[in-house]
């Protein structure tokens, strides 16, 4: 899933997979993450709200990928 912040524009492109397999600083988020939970059944283009330990964020689904990223 590709994000826009709607404070600051930039882009980030997360992958969700299992508990297990998290690991942050490759960009994989557990799908019991709160930013993951609040993605879940979201199209392109729907902004979601999520509470950060630092205040809440805003974000704008900009792509949404199926599949194992590395098999393409």
């Amino acid at each position: 899933v590709t994000l826009i912040d709607e404070d600051t524009g930039e882009k980030k492109t997360w992958q969700i997979v299992g508990e297990p397999e998290a690991d942050a600083r490759n960009r994989k988020i557990s799908i019991g993450s709160p930013l993951a939970r609040a993605l879940i059944g979201r199209a392109k283009s729907a902004v979601v709200e999520v509470n950060t330990p630092g205040g809440a964020k805003a974000y704008k689904i900009d792509r949404i990928d199926w599949g194992d990223p590395l098999k393409r």
